[in-house]
């Protein structure tokens, strides 16, 4: 399948899954250096169900504030422009799956792998002195999310895919069973639907080759610590991970790019499952 094809299956579902434009200009104003927090705060305060929704997540038991956050604007001093940044783009990315038809995957499923992912990899990247993105934990929860866009757009093919996997008959990993049944996969997809909603190029890196970082070209050591996230993620969903274990799904070369070992992971692993639970229930309550 051509990037043109590619780019044409986002384009139909960019309708069903655009991000409010609130959520994009907040995203412009963490990445400015010359920003201000009155201004991310003048442009939240445009959307009040965001407002509302920041204040309840900056006043929840997660962030354990000593006093009451009350303004838009002292959320943005208290938590950082990049923190306030990450909740919006990720509860404008729940929310724009919110509803969507899907019938190969529960979304709680999915944003428990995805959290549990961003959450490791933004744990990971305080212990690598390789990686400098700000945008991790975004690039940690949005690095599956051309698979929604597949298995809503494209039911029957996915169907088929996961079908192929289940046999067993070769040791494939995901992307490599959407290769065999569609000519492409879901990092291509997903990264053209970051690139749709403008995110920054990290994001997009990310998300186009955290299965495979010998390709990345700007951003090696981010896509390389996705790789990790994602592939330990993994193995926690099926609660087949030991100390012992090795990861297949870890690239080699992705303890090279990050400057990590596998020694990290255990601390780094328990502190992401005492985490997931109170942040999962802030962010995508039921």
């Amino acid at each position: 399948m051509s990037a043109a094809e590619i780019q044409e299956l986002v384009s139909k579902a960019s309708n069903l899954v655009s991000l409010p434009e609130v959520s994009l200009r907040v995203n412009e104003l963490a990445n400015d250096p010359d920003s201000t927090a009155d201004e991310m705060g003048k442009v939240i305060s445009q959307d009040p169900a965001l407002v509302a929704r920041m204040l309840k997540i900056a006043n929840s038991a997660y962030y354990g504030l000593s006093t009451e956050v009350e303004t838009i604007t002292r959320a943005i001093a208290v938590l950082g422009t990049n923190k306030i940044r990450d909740l919006v783009l990720s509860t404008a990315a729940s929310d724009a799956f919110d509803g969507i038809p899907n019938n190969l995957i529960t979304m709680q499923d999915f944003w428990h792998h995805s959290l549990y992912c961003g959450l490791l990899a933004q744990i990971l990247a305080k212990k690598s002195k390789k990686i400098h993105a700000e945008s991790i934990f975004i690039a940690g929860l949005l690095h599956d999310i051309g698979q929604l866009l597949m298995f809503n757009q494209l039911p029957e093919k996915s169907h088929e895919a996961i079908l192929l996997l289940m046999e067993g008959s070769e040791e494939l990993e995901t992307y490599e069973a959407e290769r065999h049944i569609f000519g492409f996969d879901h990092m291509q997809v997903g990264a053209a639907l970051i690139k749709s909603w403008k995110l920054s190029p990290v994001l997009e890196e990310c998300v186009e080759f955290h299965h495979e970082p010998q390709k990345a070209k700007e951003f090696p050591a981010e896509v390389a610590l996705i790789n990790i996230a994602n592939a330990v993620a993994v193995m926690a969903d099926f609660d087949s991970m030991s100390e012992d274990d090795e990861i297949p799904m870890i690239n080699p070369i992705s303890w090279e790019l990050t400057g990590l070992s596998k020694e990290d992971l255990p601390e780094a692993i328990k502190k992401a499952q005492d985490e997931i639970k109170e942040i999962e229930s802030v962010l995508f309550p039921t």
